[in-house]
C-alpha cells in the first residue's frame, strides 16, 4: 500500500514538474501599422504634378509652354507664307515664258509686289542707269548684282523664323533636364528632412521633376521636324527665285541684243 502511495505522489510530482517547466516562446514582432493617411500618395496627374512642384521647376515648365506655343505659331505662318509666295511665283513664271521684252512684262505684272517684278524693276532701273554705256557685259554685271542682293533679301525674308526654331529645338531638352535636376534635388533633401525613404514619399517629388524633361522634349521634337521641314520648303522657293532670276535675266539680254542691232544697223545707214 505504500508502496502505491509512493508512486502516485512520484508521478503527481512529475506531472507537475513537466506542466511547470519553462517552454520556449516563438517571438512574434507585433506587425508595423501603416499610417495611410500619412503617406498616401498625392494625386500624381500632370496638372497637378505642376501645381506641386517647386517655383523655379514651375518656370521652367512655363518657359517651355511659351516656347511650344511659339514653335507651332511660327509653323502656321510659315506654311502659309509659303504656299503664298510658291503659288504666286509659279504663276508668274508661267507668264515670264511667254514674253519677249522687259517692257512686255513690266506691263503684264504692272504693280504687283512680287519678287518676279523686283528683279523687272531692277534691271530696268540699270538699263537706264547705263544708256550712255558703250557695253553691254557691264549691265549685265551691274543687274547680276542688284539680283544677288534681292535674292538675299528675299532668302532672309522667307527664312525669318527658322533661327527661332532652330534654338528651341536645341535648347529646350537642356531647359528641361535643369528643371529636372533642380526638382530632383529638392526631392532628396525632403527625403534628408522626413528621415525615410518610403516610396510614397520619394515618388511625387521624383514625379514632378521627370515631368520638366517630359515638357523639353514636347516642345524640342516638334520644333526640329518643323525646321527640317522649312528648311527643305525654303529651299525649294528659293530655286524658284532662281528661275525667276534668269528668266529676267534673259529679257534683258535680249533686250540689250536688240539695242546693239538697233545702233548697228542705224551706224550702216
Amino acid at each position: 500500500m505504500n508502496a502505491v502511495r509512493m508512486r502516485a505522489v512520484c508521478g503527481l510530482f512529475l506531472a507537475v514538474a513537466i506542466l511547470g517547466a519553462p517552454w520556449p516562446v516563438l517571438a512574434q514582432t507585433p506587425a508595423e501599422p501603416i499610417a495611410l493617411g500619412v503617406h498616401m500618395p498625392r494625386d500624381l496627374s500632370p496638372w497637378s504634378m505642376f501645381l506641386a512642384a517647386d517655383n523655379l521647376v514651375k518656370a521652367v515648365m512655363i518657359a517651355l509652354g511659351l516656347a511650344s506655343v511659339v514653335t507651332w505659331t511660327i509653323f502656321f505662318a510659315k506654311t502659309a507664307q509659303i504656299a503664298r509666295a510658291r503659288r504666286r511665283l509659279t504663276r508668274t513664271l508661267k507668264r515670264m515664258s511667254e514674253l519677249r521684252t522687259l517692257a512686255e512684262a513690266q506691263m503684264t505684272l504692272g504693280s504687283a509686289e512680287s519678287i518676279v517684278a523686283s528683279l523687272l524693276r531692277a534691271a530696268i532701273a540699270e538699263i537706264k542707269l547705263s544708256s550712255d554705256s558703250v557695253g553691254d557685259e557691264g549691265i549685265k554685271e551691274r543687274t547680276a548684282s542688284r539680283f544677288s542682293e534681292i535674292t538675299r533679301a528675299e532668302a532672309r525674308s522667307i527664312r525669318q523664323g527658322m533661327a527661332v526654331l532652330a534654338t528651341i529645338g536645341a535648347t529646350s531638352p537642356f531647359v528641361g533636364l535643369f528643371g529636372t535636376v533642380w526638382g530632383i534635388m529638392n526631392s532628396f533633401i525632403g527625403i534628408s528632412k522626413a528621415q525615410t525613404t518610403n516610396l510614397a514619399v520619394v515618388a511625387p517629388g521624383i514625379a514632378e521633376a521627370l515631368l520638366a524633361t517630359a515638357i523639353g522634349l514636347v516642345a524640342a521634337i516638334p520644333a526640329v521636324i518643323i525646321y527640317n521641314h522649312f528648311a527643305r520648303a525654303t529651299k525649294g522657293y528659293l530655286e524658284l527665285v532662281a528661275r525667276g532670276s534668269g528668266a529676267v535675266g534673259r529679257l534683258l539680254s535680249r533686250d540689250l541684243d536688240r539695242m546693239r542691232g538697233g545702233l548697228v544697223t542705224r551706224a550702216a545707214e
